[in-house]
C-alpha cells in the first residue's frame, strides 16, 4: 500500500513522525510531499534529520502569500504529485492551508482522505484554522479523532460513525517520542540563549507562547496581559517571542517596557526539541498556542490558555488547562493558586490525559490496513450515491447494542442520547436510550 502525507508546517511534521514511523515499521510505501509553508531553516533537511524522520519525496517551495494565493499554489503542486504517484490514500494532519489544500485535491482526484485530528471545533468562523479543519472534514474517507467529544462534532455533521475512529491524539505519541530524543542529544546541542538562561537550575519557570492577532494586534488586550506578567515576579518567565509578536510590541512601545524586568526573558525562538525541553522543566505554560493546550496535559504542566474558546475543550473538562483569555486579574488568580497552593497545583497536574497512552499512530495505521483489506477505502461509487433512507428517533427497550441493532433493522445509528449525547460505538448498549437513526430503503 503506498500512503501519502501531506506537510506544511512544523507541528505538522511533529504530530505526523510517529505516524512516519509506523508506515515504515510495517513495511508501506511512504510519499512524503511537504509544501514549504513553513520555509525558514527550521524545515530545511535539519528538521527531518534532528527528529530521525526520511525526508520528503517532494517539496513544492510554496512559501509565504495570502491564503488564496498560497492554497492555490499548494493544490497545483499537490496534484501534479498525485497524478504521477497514485497512492492509496493521502494523510493530512490538523487545520493548516496544507491540509485544505491536499484534502481537496485528493478528493477531487478520487483519492480518500485520511484526517489526522479530525473533528476539532472552535465554533468560531472567523479563525482561518476552523474553516480549513471543516472544509478537510467534508472532503475526507476516515476520520482519527483525538476524543470521543470530537467524534460528536462530526457525526452532528451527518458523517457517518463507521468512518469516524476515536484513535487519541498523535502529539501524545509525539511528546514521548521526541522529548526521548531531546534529552539524548549533547548540550552543545541546545540553541545558545536557552543554554546561557540554565534552565536547569531555575526554579518556577513560566514559559509563555503568544502570537494569535486576537492578542498581539489589540493593544489593550496586550497591555492587560503584559500587566500580569509584570506582577508574576515569582516567577520565572521564559518568552521564546515570535517575530510578528516582536513586531507588535515595538510598534505598541511595550517591547522595551517587558525587557526591564529581571523575571522575565525574552529570547528568540528556539527549536523544537530545545522547547520541549523547556516545556518539561516549566512549572507553568502560559499560550494562546491550540498544540501547546495539547502538549502541556502530556507533560503534567498547568496550563492558562489566553483564550476565550478553544478547539481543546477536553483539556479544560479533564481538568489540566485554565482559559483565562486576557483578563489581567483572571491570570494572576489562576497562576497564584498554580505556584500557591500544592493542591490545586497537583489537581492540574495528575489531570487524565484526554489524548490517549501513546499509541495513536498504531491505531491510525490498524485502522487504515483493515480498511484497504475490505475493500473499503475507495470513495463510493455513484450507484451507491442515491441510497434513500428515512430518519427516526426512538427510546430503546430491548437489551441490544448498536452494532446488533443496526444489523437487525439495516440501519444505521448516528446518535445516542442519555443524559448527554454518547458516540455510539459498535459495543454501547442501548438499552433504555434515545437512538436517531436511518433505516435503509
Amino acid at each position: 500500500m503506498k500512503i501519502s502525507i501531506v506537510l506544511g508546517t512544523r507541528p505538522e511534521i511533529i504530530k505526523m513522525a510517529s505516524v512516519i514511523d509506523e508506515i515504515i515499521d510495517r513495511g508501506h510505501e511512504l510519499l512524503l510531499i511537504h509544501t514549504g509553508q513553513h520555509y525558514d531553516k527550521e524545515m530545511s533537511e535539519t528538521f527531518f534529520k534532528d527528529l530521525k524522520l526520511p525526508l520528503p519525496n517532494y517539496n513544492i517551495h510554496v512559501g509565504s502569500g495570502s491564503h488564496g494565493k498560497q492554497t492555490g499554489k499548494m493544490m497545483e503542486g499537490i496534484e501534479n504529485v498525485l497524478i504521477k504517484e497514485k497512492p492509496d490514500i493521502l494523510l493530512v494532519q490538523g487545520d493548516t492551508n496544507a491540509v485544505l489544500a491536499g484534502a481537496l485535491v485528493a478528493v477531487k482526484l478520487h483519492i480518500p482522505v485520511g484526517h489526522v485530528e479530525a473533528g476539532l471545533r472552535s465554533f468560531d468562523e472567523t479563525m482561518p484554522e476552523e474553516i480549513n479543519r471543516k472544509a478537510a472534514d467534508v472532503s475526507s474517507k476516515l476520520y482519527f479523532v483525538p476524543t470521543e467529544e470530537s467524534a460528536i462534532n462530526l457525526i452532528s455533521e451527518d458523517i457517518s460513525r463507521k468512518r469516524v475512529i476515536i484513535t487519541g491524539n498523535t502529539v501524545v505519541d509525539a511528546c514521548y517520542r521526541n522529548l526521548q530524543i531531546a534529552e539524548n542529544r549533547d548540550i552543545s546541542e541546545y540553541e545558545k540563549e536557552l543554554a546561557d538562561l540554565d534552565i536547569d537550575n531555575m526554579d518556577n519557570i513560566l514559559t509563555l507562547t503568544m502570537h494569535r492577532a486576537e492578542n498581539v494586534d489589540v493593544k489593550q488586550r496586550l497591555n492587560s496581559i503584559i500587566d500580569a506578567l509584570i506582577e508574576l515576579k515569582d516567577m520565572n518567565i521564559i518568552f521564546p517571542i515570535h517575530p510578528r509578536t516582536r513586531k507588535t510590541l515595538e510598534n505598541f512601545g511595550l517591547l522595551e517596557k517587558l525587557n526591564s524586568y529581571n523575571h522575565i526573558h525574552i529570547i528568540k525562538p528556539v527549536g523544537y526539541l530545545d522547547f520541549l525541553v523547556l516545556l518539561s522543566k516549566s512549572t507553568l505554560i502560559l499560550t494562546d498556542s491550540g498544540g501547546l493546550q495539547e502538549e502541556a496535559i502530556t507533560l503534567n504542566i498547568p496550563a492558562l490558555t489566553l483564550r476565550y474558546n478553544t478547539e481543546r475543550p477536553e483539556t479544560v473538562s479533564a481538568g489540566g488547562n485554565i482559559l483565562v483569555g486576557s483578563d489581567k486579574d483572571v491570570i494572576l488568580d489562576n497562576a497564584f493558586k498554580i505556584l500557591n497552593n500544592p493542591d490545586f497545583a497537583n489537581k492540574m497536574k495528575n489531570a487524565k490525559n484526554p489524548y490517549g497512552e501513546g499509541n495513536t499512530a498504531n491505531e491510525i495505521l490498524t485502522c487504515i490496513e483493515k480498511f484497504y483489506k475490505d475493500n473499503k477505502l475507495a470513495l463510493v461509487s455513484p450507484d451507491k450515491v442515491m441510497s434513500t433512507f428515512n430518519r427516526e428517533m426512538k427510546l430503546i427497550t430491548e437489551d441490544i447494542t448498536v452494532k446488533e441493532f443496526e444489523d437487525k433493522y439495516d440501519a444505521l445509528i448516528q446518535f445516542v442520547y442519555s443524559d448527554n449525547a454518547i458516540f455510539p460505538n459498535d459495543d454501547l448498549n442501548i438499552k433504555n436510550k434515545f437512538i436517531l437513526y436511518k433505516i435503509y430503503s
